[in-house]
């Protein structure tokens, strides 16, 4: 492909470099490169890609995209923003694919994996059509699973991920949008058909200043999509639909002036149903996931399926015979008398929420495991400390993933928004003797929720992964280890309460 070619989408502030230069692939990592590539030189949060343009160079980069002038004699293209510009560059590499797809993006705080999942399966079934997925659980072409390691990946690899589906059939994808995504401009020019928000709680601090920073990030999804669904009982829902271009649909389960309304909630011990209101029509809605997040979620299915112009009975249908999606309210099988719970919950909106759930149907105590990623935001660790021991009955502070921070730190900072409370504790910091010492200790009826890892099935310590996924955990337990005593919920009676309260 020509330079040219390449750059029919892109800003350019300064061109020395030949447009009729061919172009064999395009590169980011001065270290995978091959001679004949374009290089763009990205400026990351440890590297900056400018450092490696002479290495690049060597390697035979045929040319460089950058933000700057090079120090080496190489053909370059000056930009405002490399990083918009490997967006672009990506997508006329891979034929701009999302120009051939109904593309559905869906951004917020909690809630995406579940929502891109249903969607999915709805689109399919509705349309008779394939579909694709990109997210945290995994990506998907049709029916074949891809690895994920991000929520929304590079802007190369989503658009490399676009082109196969194309190539693959889809008419339809659906994709998690994450902040980090929106802000980095991964998905720049990604034309999307509908964007769906969810909600925004606090989150990602460490890396947007603010809340408001937070919520201007999730917005750039609407100024791209053509059309977007909006939950208007988020208190950020303005914000979104101020961006928004085109037809705006909003759904709401408070706020009766939405277009779409739930109401008649019930929420039941393995479902929820409510009644669906839109102009002229209802739906009576079942979906076999418990908890008031379900009812949220399927709203924003119902909602970005109608503008996709599925029938709501249809999509109704299709909801009633959904599964749970992995790691997200998942119930784990232990014939123990009591509930396993795995859920990623790992913001204190997300800690509330699916405590709540348990609470609905739990028979005896609701027992939380939770911890908090390390080299993340800190900000919410006393929060989500905070609301579990509000909301349960028992709490465990363990390890998540620490990354390069000591796991002892992060449970101090959980700590702090422990404080004095009235709610048994105890801090176990090796996750897996925290999950056995938890089921060591469940009696018949109580549900014991182990939060934070959702889906993933690796434990990161330092900057090494290792394989942890709290199924086999379990399923490790009742192999081999001996239900002994039970909780005691009042603090100051037995043993268990007594070291949960030093």
């Amino acid at each position: 492909m020509l330079l040219r070619d390449l750059l029919v989408k892109v800003d350019i502030e300064v061109e020395a470099a030949d447009m009729d230069t061919v172009i064999r692939g395009v590169s980011y990592d001065s270290r995978t490169l091959s001679a004949g590539e374009l290089f763009v030189a990205v400026r990351g949060f440890e590297r900056d890609g400018h450092q490696y343009i002479e290495k690049a160079f060597e390697t035979g980069a045929v040319c460089v995209i950058c933000e700057e002038k090079p120090n080496v004699q190489i053909p370059f293209i000056q930009v405002a923003d490399s990083r918009k510009a490997l967006s672009s560059i990506s997508a006329a590499w891979f034929g701009f694919p999302s120009e051939k797809l109904k593309l559905i993006g869906v951004t917020g705080t909690n809630g995406k994996t579940t929502v891109t999942s249903l969607l999915k399966r709805v689109v399919e079934q509705c349309s008779g059509a394939k579909a694709g997925l990109i997210g945290t659980n995994g990506n998907m072409v049709g029916d074949r699973p891809l690895a994920a390691e991000l929520t929304t990946p590079e802007s190369y690899q989503i658009q490399s991920l676009l082109a196969e589906m194309v190539r693959e059939g889809c008419e339809y994808a659906v994709m998690e949008v994450s902040s980090h995504a929106l802000h980095l401009s991964r998905v720049h020019g990604v034309e999307f058909e509908v964007g769906v928000f969810t909600n925004l709680t606090p989150e990602h601090l460490d890396f947007h200043a603010s809340m408001e920073d937070y919520a201007s990030a999730k917005a750039l999804l609407f100024s791209g999509s053509r059309k977007s669904a909006i939950n208007i009982d988020d208190e950020h829902a303005h914000i979104m639909a101020a961006s928004a271009r085109g037809t705006v649909l909003t759904y709401a389960v408070k706020d009766g002036a939405a277009d779409l309304v739930a109401k008649s909630v019930k929420l039941l011990a393995d479902r929820v149903d409510f009644c669906a209101l839109t102009i002229g029509k209802i739906n009576r809605v079942e979906l076999p996931i418990p908890g008031l997040f379900s009812v949220y979620n399927a709203l924003s299915v119902i909602a970005a399926s109608t503008l996709l112009g599925f029938d709501t009975d249809s999509v109704s249908a299709v909801l009633q015979t959904c599964e749970h999606v992995k790691g997200r309210a998942e119930v784990v099988p232990t014939g123990g008398g009591f509930t396993v719970l795995i859920d990623y919950a790992h913001t204190p909106d997300a800690i509330e929420g699916i405590i709540t759930t348990a609470r609905g149907f739990a028979q005896g105590k609701v027992i939380t495991l939770f911890g908090c990623g390390g080299d993340r935001d800190r900000q919410k660790r006393p929060l989500m400390g905070a609301a579990a021991v509000k909301y349960s009955d028992f709490v465990i502070v363990t390890s998540d993933n620490p990354r390069t921070e000591e796991p002892g730190a992060i449970i101090d900072d959980i700590m702090a928004g422990i404080g004095d409370t009235k709610t048994p504790h105890r801090v176990i910091e090796n996750r897996r003797e925290a999950i056995h010492w938890a089921l060591d200790n469940a009696a018949p009826g109580d549900v014991l929720i182990l939060a934070g890892k959702g889906h993933e099935t690796y434990q990161i310590v330092g900057k090494v992964k290792y394989d942890f996924d709290e199924r086999d955990v379990i399923a490790e337990y009742f192999g081999r280890r001996p239900k002994t005593e039970a909780l005691d919920p009042a603090p100051g009676n037995g043993d268990a309460a007594i070291e949960g309260n030093n």
